[in-house]
């Protein structure tokens, strides 16, 4: 293989997923609801080599382009993402995530004893630190392991 050949082929209409930490495809996936079951088109690179992270997982998804509010779930996992939306092979808009201040009804609260984790109907919410996330309602604080906190269906 060169260093101008693709390891994946290019997608027709969707979002290109890239600098994702290294090992956190499979979380992204989950984010967004994937798990192979409904027949998405989706192509994974994990841990390719970056000159920007040393190495880094890819996402491409065919035929879907990422809301607000994933795009925010996403950044708390991949905070050097980039986000490439792709049109009839053409990439027609490139950016790169940015951490919200807050995140609302994404996580679960580790804490058996806060309101979010019992039969209330109350929607966790979490402010988003720079050395993780805290719950707004018992204050604890997840510094490790987001990603098995993640709650999106």
């Amino acid at each position: 293989m060169t260093e101008t050949e693709l390891r994946v082929s290019k997608i027709e209409n969707g979002t290109v997923i890239d600098h994702i930490t290294g090992g956190q495809a499979l979380n992204v996936l989950a984010i967004l609801g994937i798990d192979g079951s409904s027949g998405e088109e989706v192509s994974v690179g994990m841990n390719v080599p970056s000159d920007r992270l040393g190495r880094k997982d890819i996402v491409k998804v065919e035929g879907r382009e990422l809301n607000q509010n994933e795009v925010d779930v996403l950044s708390l996992i991949a905070p050097a993402a980039t986000i490439n939306i792709v049109r009839e092979f053409d990439v027609i808009e490139k950016h790169r995530v940015s951490r919200p201040e807050e995140v609302s009804g994404v996580l679960s609260c580790p804490n058996a004893n806060c309101i979010t984790t019992e039969n209330e109907p109350v929607e966790s919410r979490f402010e988003v630190l720079e050395e993780g996330v805290r719950c707004a309602y018992c204050d604890t604080i997840i510094r490790e392991a987001i990603a098995a906190h993640i709650s999106v269906a």
